[in-house]
């Protein structure tokens, strides 16, 4: 019996077991991230995102990448999604079937989706051509790693994004608040509103006035009119 590897071309190794789960981590990643676009319903999109992201953060535990793992699923799975189902349960919005979550753009959707995946893949094969990863270092993906390079060598820019970050949160607290003048003027017509509905349903209706029927000789049922009335 022939060894794989002796069996193998001159040049080629026989793939891992990490490799192949990598690969088909990559087409469950790649057939939820089609079904999020392709579906009308807006809840199967949310669901189809999250396999979508957590298989993303499978890719990164394969690749070493741990701390990326877990800010995947914090921020994108943890945060985003949760945010975008109770968005969704909590207002009015149409969660069924809806031709409105087709804009009819397929065709362009894809050609522009063809073209970034093309250009995302020739720039990271290019960039790794002549890269060599030293495996029995340290990984650089680790939690201790990335925790000395930021705080190392990217102080500054970590700072000025937290400041974004905490103008954004402000900005939109000022921006959902109403204002004092609006607030009265919209509470004063919801309260006239409210009152003139109470008094048309506590209103009685008044029926309408019985009327006396009359014989076919013009005297009413009631019989003739007596002389004292005459």
């Amino acid at each position: 019996m022939i060894p794989l590897a002796a069996a193998a071309p001159q040049g080629f190794l026989s793939p891992t077991g990490v490799e192949i789960a990598f690969l088909l981590v990559g087409l469950v990643t790649l057939g939820a991230a089609v079904m999020t676009v392709t579906t009308r319903q807006l809840i199967h999109a949310a669901l189809w995102l999250v396999v979508a992201l957590g298989g993303l953060a499978v890719e990164y535990l394969l690749l070493t990448a741990e701390f990326i793992a877990w800010v995947q699923v914090l921020i994108y799975v943890g945060s985003v999604v949760v945010l975008l189902l109770f968005g969704l349960m909590l207002t009015k919005a149409p969660i069924g079937r809806s031709p409105d979550a087709d804009s009819g753009n397929r065709p362009v959707a894809l050609a522009v989706a063809g073209t970034a995946a093309v250009a995302l893949v020739w720039v990271v094969v290019d960039a790794f051509r002549t890269t060599w990863i030293d495996l029995e270092g340290p990984a650089q993906g680790s939690t201790a790693t990335v925790g000395e390079i930021l705080f190392r060598h990217w102080v500054l820019p970590f700072e000025a994004l937290s400041v974004l970050l905490l103008a954004a949160l402000v900005g939109a607290i000022v921006l959902s608040r109403r204002r004092p003048d609006t607030a009265s003027d919209a509470d004063a017509d919801d309260t006239a509103a409210d009152a003139d509905a109470a008094h048309d349903t506590a209103e009685p209706k008044t029926p309408p006035a019985a009327r006396t029927p009359r014989s076919p000789g013009g005297a009413s049922a009631a019989g003739p009119a007596s002389e004292g009335d005459n």
